[in-house]
C-alpha cells in the first residue's frame, strides 16, 4: 500500500512573531544596517506575512543577536537601549558615549542627561520611537542640534562658545521625539 507524500503545510505566524520581527527591523535601522525605505519596505511585508517562512525571507540579511560578542573590558558599555511594549528610563549618575541609540517600539522613553557625563564635546542619539514618546532632558549649557522625522527641540538659554554639543538625529513613526530643558523657576 502506497502513502502518498504531502508537503507539510507552512507554519502560521501570529502577531507576536510579528511583533518581534518589527523590533529586529528597527534594531537593524537603529544600528545603520538598513536605510528608511528598506525598513519602510520590510515593514510592510512583516505586516502581510502569514508564515514563518515569509517572516524568515524578511531578514534573511540580518544578524539574529548581536553580531559581535561582547567581552569584560572591551570597549564602553551602554551604547544602546530598547524598549518593547514597555518603558526606558536613563537618569542620575552616567556615562553618555559618544554615539547612543534607544529604539522604543510601543512604548516610552526617557535620557536624563542632567548629571551624564559626556564622552566627547559631540554627542550624537539615534533615536526611533515607533508608536512611543521619546524625551530628552538636557541641561543648561548644553547646544543641542535635532533632525529627522517627528524631531522637535525646545532647549533655553544660550550655550557659551564651545559648549558641548548633542546632536539628536532621530525618527518617529506615529510618535514623537522631544529635546527640552527645564524651565528655570522664577
Amino acid at each position: 500500500m502506497s502513502v502518498e507524500q504531502h508537503p507539510a503545510p507552512a507554519l502560521r505566524a501570529s502577531d507576536r512573531d510579528r511583533d518581534e520581527m518589527l523590533v529586529r527591523l528597527h534594531t537593524a535601522f537603529a544600528e545603520g544596517r538598513l536605510d528608511e525605505p528598506e525598513l519602510d519596505e520590510r515593514i510592510d511585508l512583516v505586516l502581510a506575512a502569514r508564515t514563518h517562512g515569509e517572516l524568515g525571507a524578511v531578514a534573511a540579511d540580518l544578524p539574529c543577536g548581536r553580531s559581535a560578542p561582547v567581552r569584560p573590558g572591551s570597549g564602553p558599555v551602554g551604547r544602546f537601549q530598547v524598549a518593547y511594549k514597555s518603558s526606558v528610563t536613563r537618569a542620575g549618575r552616567w556615562r553618555l558615549p559618544e554615539r547612543f541609540t534607544t529604539v522604543v517600539y510601543k512604548g516610552s522613553g526617557t535620557l536624563d542627561l542632567r548629571s551624564a557625563e559626556l564622552d566627547g564635546p559631540v554627542t550624537t542619539l539615534r533615536v526611533l520611537a515607533y508608536k512611543s514618546k521619546v524625551e530628552i532632558i538636557v541641561p543648561p549649557g548644553i547646544r543641542v542640534e535635532a533632525d529627522g522625522v517627528g524631531v522637535s527641540a525646545e532647549v533655553h538659554g544660550d550655550p557659551p562658545a564651545g559648549a558641548p554639543v548633542v546632536h539628536v538625529r532621530g525618527y518617529a513613526y506615529k510618535g514623537t521625539i522631544r529635546a527640552k530643558g527645564l524651565i528655570p523657576r522664577l
